[in-house]
């Protein structure tokens, strides 16, 4: 981090410690210069929601499967190769890694030359202040940068967690700050464990995106594409769906192209974040974008139909309690 341009160590240290006056720094001198550098290279875009930035309508997902991807140099080939076509919306976490593998910090390899280029986007997992606050420095360390695009709670689990999180000290007091002195542009939240709890969190607080788990079928609880995102959507949040084209590993004959087609061709929805582990994907994502035209209605009947028995039994590791997002096991 540039210290000399912005001194996040004694910023972070007297947020910590609730002591101290913390001096602002105007958002056109942190994020100005980002926003004209961003170039999808002419793949389509939306703006994500309220935020009035343009994104690609597909993401890059930088959690288990990029993180299976044991070789540092062929990750930093791929993130390069997504930036060149055009990916420049990144979305991590604190928690992502396989072993000694971290997301944040293969991250940080490329970011280090080419962060003007990234709409830069990680999550945290603490529910105090402090931990927010401590988990934000880590990360802002590990990626070589003074700044992130989006920072949002990671997995918001229930009715009872979001209460934890908007309570007293709690970890939305951290965030709120966060946003207020323009370390972060923006604030959002994601999970796919609870349906109420995210449409909720959209009504209950001032997010400004949302990142949710897409369920065609059966919902591990309340329905996530039919309530918690016209929820966010009614609150002109930035709506982001992830584990998109999950149902490729269990339903037989099912290809990864019509679940990201289906994906796209939801109404409110205006990115598609997806696990990138090659640049094979991401010159696949590419071409896919590029040609892309929204499925017609009776065609996403059909794909919802087909994609029945995933959402029978136990075969959904992410719906499993217990289950982590960004784990290598997903």
């Amino acid at each position: 981090m540039n210290e000399t341009r912005f001194p996040r160590r004694t910023f972070f240290k007297s947020l910590v410690a609730a002591a101290g006056a913390v001096k602002a720094v105007s958002a056109e001198k942190l994020f100005g210069s980002a926003a004209d550098a961003w170039d999808a290279k002419g793949l389509p875009t939306a703006t994500l929601g309220k935020t009035g930035v343009r994104v690609p309508r597909l993401g890059v997902g930088l959690g288990s499967r990029f993180c299976a991807v044991a070789d540092e140099g062929q990750a930093v080939e791929i993130l390069n190769a997504a930036l060149d076509r055009g990916f420049y919306y990144w979305d991590t976490a604190y928690e992502y890694r396989n072993g000694n593998i971290v997301s944040e910090e293969r991250l940080g390899l490329v970011l280090k030359a080419r962060r003007k280029e990234v709409f830069l986007a990680t999550k945290f997992e603490a529910r105090t202040y402090d931990g927010v606050m401590r988990q934000l420095e880590e990360s802002l360390k590990r990626l070589r940068t003074d700044r992130l695009d989006l920072y949002q709670v990671h997995l918001v689990e229930s009715l009872a967690d979001l209460d934890a999180l908007g309570a007293r000290g709690g970890a939305l007091d951290a965030l709120r700050r966060i946003k207020d002195e323009k370390i972060a542009r923006f604030i959002g939240f994601s999970g796919h464990l609870d349906a109420v709890a995210m449409a909720e969190a959209a009504r209950r607080h001032d997010f400004d995106t949302m990142l949710i788990a897409l369920n065609h079928y059966r919902e591990r609880k309340g329905d996530f594409e039919g309530g918690a995102v016209p929820a966010a959507a009614a609150r002109k949040m930035g709506v982001m769906v992830i584990k998109a084209i999950r149902p490729r590993e269990t339903v037989k004959d099912i290809a990864a192209e019509d679940l990201l087609r289906y994906a796209l061709s939801l109404p409110l929805v205006h990115s598609v974040v997806v696990g990138t582990d090659s640049v094979e994907v991401v010159r696949k994502n590419a071409d896919l974008l590029r040609n892309f035209r929204p499925l017609p209605e009776e065609d996403m009947r059909r794909l919802t139909a087909r994609l029945e028995p995933f959402f029978e039994g136990d075969k959904l590791p992410w719906l499993r309690p217990g289950y982590r997002d960004g784990e290598i096991s997903a």
